[in-house]
Order: C-alpha cells, then structure tokens, then sequence
C-alpha cells in the first residue's frame, strides 16, 4: 500500500497549538494551504522540542559567514500568527517519529512526522508507513513558527513554587522534597 503524504511546500499557515484547558490540553501541529487543512496531534514536549530545534537550526545558520540565506535573528512582525486553531480540528494521526531537516536549495526549513507505531522505539522506514507528514517552510515563517510554538507550550498550568510540580485549577497538593 503506497504511503499517504501530506505534503505542503509553501503552506499558507503553519502553527502549533492546543484543543482544551490546561492540564488536558491536546497539541496539534496544523498546516493550511488553500482550502486543505491538515492538523496531527502532538505531545506537549514534541511541541516544545520542534520549536527549539527550529531555532536552533535557524541561529546556526545564521552563524555562516555573511548569512548567505537572510535568516532573520527575530521573528518577522507580519508573520506573527496569534489566531486559534482552524476549526474543526480533525486529527489525522497521533505522531510519534519526527525529522527536522534544511534544505538549502529552497531555503526551507523541513518537518516529518510519522504516526505512532506499535514499535515507536525502532527506526522507521518510510516506505513502511501508511502516512506522513511532509512540511517545508521559508526560514521567516519557521522563525514565527518557533516563536509561537515556545507561547503555547508556555501557556499551561502555573508551576508550584515550592515542589514544582503543575499547579491544577482545582487545586494542588504540594509534594514537597525531603531534604
């Protein structure tokens, strides 16, 4: 069976965010184009390691002599992309195995992500999955992208000051360490 590939070259949105209040919030990384929307659940820390990653890649390159590909060092104001998920938000895998790549011919950042598997521990081979996700996106964007990414992840429950563990709405009880 070939491999379903939801493939967005120069997507019009790309965005993380969150389905829920805080404590039993749903990540999702969603992508438009047009009229195609595609949005796939992701783990909080999925979340917040794709938004350091991309930076990190990004102030790298930012690194090479003459900063031949005009990677911005902040994030573009007319990228800032605040608005809530497009809805409704239909998930079409939960990920597990993602790629973060850069390609210099486009001057693209480049996101994969795979669904779970029974075996998440083992390597995946592409031409075993039934689906993917395949985004690339210019270098402002991905630099918006980080940057909201960071909020929302941001965003959750307030941490306890003293054990520092989440602080619920409804309360909290506090396991203080023994010292």
């Amino acid at each position: 069976m070939p491999t379903i590939v939801h493939e967005f070259d120069w997507p019009d949105r790309v965005v993380v965010g969150t389905v829920g209040l805080p404590g039993s919030r749903t990540f999702y990384l969603q992508v438009r184009s047009g009229t195609r929307i595609v949005s796939i659940a992701l783990e909080k820390q999925q979340s917040a390691l794709l938004g350091e990653k991309i930076d990190e890649i990004l102030d790298q390159l930012i690194t090479l002599e003459g900063n031949p590909f005009s990677i911005p060092i902040t994030t573009p104001i007319e990228l800032v992309d605040n608005d809530p998920l497009e809805q409704p938000v239909a998930e079409e895998f939960r990920t597990g195995a993602m790629s973060l790549g850069w390609d210099p011919s486009t001057v693209q950042v480049v996101i994969e992500a795979y669904p779970i598997t029974d075996d998440d521990e083992e390597l995946l081979d592409p031409a075993d999955v039934a689906e993917m996700m395949l985004v690339r996106i210019p270098v402002g964007t991905a630099r918006a992208f980080a940057k909201r990414t960071r909020e929302v992840v941001g965003a959750g429950r307030p941490m306890c000051p003293l054990c520092g563990y989440p602080v619920d709405a409804d309360g909290h009880t506090c396991t203080l360490p023994e010292a």
